[in-house]
């Protein structure tokens, strides 16, 4: 009897080691324990957080993710922070309490969500950030996978430099976004290098909202009555401006360049209502991060950050 006991507890220590391998990495914040899934096949269930699902970028994003996740096996649950901080926080907080395999944001607030991934690695939940990283020095990202957003600000400066060869340009901006401050950064270094007769007279907080970079158009056209080219940086507000160009009858005399090259975006460069977009691959993001992911879940250590570059459109490509 003694000796079966024995072989029992044994069985059981055994077990128990088998259950709690882990592996550890750490930041200047904080220690993460994360449990290993070295070898795990699929069945995971990946938690994803979008700042604004209905952006076309984050539909097609996630289109990317949900493809190359069916070729593992695993389930990806998506929810939209709806540009909302303390919502997105509490999804973290959701997708820990139901124990999801991993985790991948999109910020809203890039400083503020630091304290939501610290939250997410004390429970040993890999995060990892798509589009837009964490700007917070609190908190363990695996990998970020995002455009090459300052080679593709740099895409839109060359088109500025194409359409307008000199005068006074603009920038309707969304300056707290990671993501956004390198298209700025680019877009800057282009046009320093490409066309130096062409001078960046404003840049002004559009949010990344239409209507409210349309309002910023409005109020730029009657400030700066020379203006030659407007940058905005994403659709939305690209499409703004052109809307209050139009608007102000200057269709034509005042060049809009964009970023991401979304479906009515297109349709604008087509007609003429803007020159052309920097474009994104936002299902190659999706897919990237997924892969990203399961390189993780197979005990490998994916790169830091995962770069896309990002093209151009014109209406010489569109159909």
């Amino acid at each position: 009897m003694q000796t079966r006991a024995t072989i029992l507890s044994l069985v059981l220590l055994s077990a128990l080691c088998a259950c709690t391998a882990t592996k550890t990495s750490e930041s200047s914040s904080t220690t993460v324990t994360v449990a290993s899934t070295a070898g795990t096949a699929g069945g995971q269930v990946i938690g994803v957080s979008i700042q604004n699902r209905e952006a076309q970028f984050y539909q097609d994003m996630e289109s990317g993710m949900k493809a190359e996740a069916a070729k593992y096996g695993y389930t990806v649950s998506v929810v939209d922070a709806s540009r909302d901080n303390s919502k997105q926080q509490s999804q973290v907080e959701d997708f820990i309490s139901k124990k999801v395999a991993a985790i991948v944001l999109t910020p809203y607030d890039s400083q503020a969500i630091g304290s939501a991934i610290v939250e997410a690695n004390k429970a040993g939940i890999p995060v990892f950030t798509a589009d837009i990283a964490n700007a917070s020095k609190d908190g363990k990202v695996v990998s970020h996978i995002a455009s090459d957003n300052v080679q593709g600000g740099g895409q839109a400066g060359k088109l500025m430099c194409a359409a307008v060869k000199s005068g006074s340009v603009a920038i309707i901006d969304e300056p707290e976004v990671t993501s956004v401050q390198d298209r700025v950064k680019g877009f800057r270094a282009a046009i320093a290098a490409g066309c130096p007769a062409v001078k960046i007279v404003a840049d002004i907080d559009g949010g990344g909202e239409r209507a409210k970079a349309s309002s910023v158009m409005d109020d730029m056209l009657q400030s700066h009555k020379d203006l030659r080219g407007v940058f905005g940086i994403n659709d939305d507000s690209a499409l703004g401006a052109a809307k209050a160009i139009e608007a102000a009858g200057l269709k034509g005399k005042v060049s809009v360049i964009g970023y991401d090259a979304t479906p009515e975006a297109q349709t604008a460069i087509k007609g003429g209502s803007m020159y052309g977009d920097a474009i994104q691959h936002p299902d190659q993001i999706g897919s990237k991060t997924i892969d990203a992911i399961h390189d993780f879940f197979a005990g490998k250590t994916p790169p830091a950050k995962i770069a896309v570059d990002v093209g151009t459109f014109t209406k010489a490509n569109a159909k």
